[in-house]
């Protein structure tokens, strides 16, 4: 299936879940994760099941000042 990760289009077998995403594309804690622009809480990243033509945003913080 196809998914775009941060505006990028990516293809992921069917059932995937946010943390195969996560576990593609390497990331590294800390970060935050939207899928069709709604918060996704780090507890349900594993059950999540992903769909055709979803948008993942994976968002580290930052700081400054």
């Amino acid at each position: 299936m196809r998914l775009i990760v941060n505006q990028i289009e990516q293809e992921l077998p069917d059932h995937s879940t946010i943390d195969d995403v996560l576990e593609m594309i390497k990331a590294t804690p800390p970060f935050a994760v939207a899928v069709n622009f709604e918060f996704v809480p780090k507890s349900t990243h594993s059950e999540h099941i992903l769909n055709e033509g979803d948008q993942l945003e994976i968002i580290s913080p930052v700081t400054g000042g």
